[in-house]
């Protein structure tokens, strides 16, 4: 996939993470709920829209290869989807980091269901790296975003 930012395409999906970025893994119950409502609020970006993060072109829904733009305090957020999970008690999609994005990496957004007691997970994996001048001169500050970021997603759904 050309014009995204990082070599390690997919990695969210597997174990360990890529060596030489910041990792972040976050997981949250939801519950015994519906998997189609929540994989419903994921796919179709509520759970960023809810978090505050307004997409401004792209899709209504997470699709392979589509490219999606979000806006957040003034920054430009581009994106790919990279990789779409739809399986009876897994689903979700990651996106990659274009040019333009303030960090360079992957983040992956899915449910899990335990099949033995129904309860449903959220998920948020990623792996970045500042990429811009600004976010490499937000040091530490730009990690704690994105932790706050996280546990906002998760708050979402």
């Amino acid at each position: 996939m050309t014009d995204l930012t990082y070599a390690e395409v997919g990695a969210t999906a597997r174990e360990p993470l890529p060596d030489g970025y910041h990792h972040v893994r976050a997981t949250r119950s939801l519950g015994v709920v519906d998997l189609d409502e929540a994989a419903e609020a994921i796919m179709t970006w509520q759970m960023q829209e809810r978090s505050g993060v307004r997409r401004t072109s792209g899709p209504p829904r997470a699709t392979l290869g589509a490219d999606v733009t979000f806006r957040f305090y003034g920054q430009q957020i581009p994106c790919r989807v990279v990789d779409v999970v739809d399986e009876p008690d897994r689903r979700g999609f990651a996106y990659g980091t274009l040019p333009g994005h303030p960090e360079t990496g992957e983040e992956r957004f899915a449910v899990e269901r335990d099949p033995a007691t129904g309860e449903v997970t959220a998920i948020v994996t990623a792996f970045s790296n500042p990429a811009l001048w600004r976010t490499r001169l937000a040091g530490p500050v730009g990690r704690l975003l994105q932790r706050a970021m996280t546990r906002r997603y998760l708050k979402a759904l």
